[in-house]
């Protein structure tokens, strides 16, 4: 199963994730959406219903593309988070520096 899947760039980059994204695949998943991002800089909108595990380095790397969108001012938002991923953003804060959409 593919984790990351980039369904629009246009207007704004929208980004489908499943499945489980950890320490194995956390640096393949940032260095894939910032590669979408880069080729066609904008907002980013991540649809994450399909996704069920998520880890610290899952974390630490939404934070990392955080940071690269609002370099150029744009945003970052996540959507569809089950309740136990949403806990995990709120538990570390994350829910006060990006957008957190039910």
């Amino acid at each position: 199963m593919k984790e990351v899947q980039v369904l629009a760039t246009t207007p704004e980059i929208c980004i489908a994730l499943s499945g489980t994204i950890d320490s194995g695949n956390a640096e393949e998943f940032g260095a894939e959406v910032i590669a979408a991002y880069d080729s066609a800089p904008g907002d980013i909108t991540f649809e994450c219903s399909g996704l069920e595990f998520i880890d610290s380095t899952t974390l630490g790397t939404f934070v990392k593309i955080l940071k690269h969108v609002r370099t150029d001012g744009h945003k970052m938002k996540l959507s569809g988070l089950n309740a136990h991923i949403r806990k995990l953003f709120v538990i570390c804060a994350l829910d006060t520096i990006m957008e957190i959409a039910s």
